[in-house]
């Protein structure tokens, strides 16, 4: 596995053209508040990664066992189903917050929500500030 590297990467495509795209009018308003929260709470511009996530920021990550890549240090995806926001796999208070979101599904490092409505923009937004701040003391080498 040593030297696999992340499928996802950044692309150059056009955040706004891929947004303009959405057939999904409330997914387009939910993008662009998303963009606006992560926009200043990351302090980094958005960019594709792949054809369908919006990344803020990108740092390198090495696991012990070999496998390295870039990842954005927070991001989205408008998806048909849901919305999957992307966070650190694991960042202090990460449970709690959980708990306070509002309606919402949980992985690994996604939690998958249907509208912006159904959630909590508060405990979002800390949710961003405190997976950001984890990532950058784990990962210091963070690029625009």
């Amino acid at each position: 596995m040593a030297g696999n590297k992340n499928k996802t990467s950044p692309t150059g495509a056009s955040v706004e053209a891929f947004i303009s795209a959405l057939p999904d009018e409330k997914k387009k308003q939910d993008s662009y508040a998303l963009i606006n929260m992560m926009r200043e709470v990351t302090g980094h511009e958005p960019h594709m990664w792949g054809p369908t996530i919006i990344g803020f920021g990108t740092y390198h990550y090495k696991y012990e066992s070999g496998r390295e890549g870039d990842m954005p240090l927070a991001g989205f995806s408008p998806r048909k189903a849901a919305i999957s926001l992307y966070f650190e796999s694991e960042f202090p208070g990460r449970d709690e917050y959980l708990a306070k979101l509002g309606k919402h599904k949980a992985a690994v490092a996604c939690v998958y929500v249907n509208k912006l409505a159904d959630i909590d923009l508060g405990v979002l937004k800390k949710m961003i500030i405190a997976s950001t701040k984890h990532t950058k003391k784990k990962y210091p080498d963070i690029k625009k």
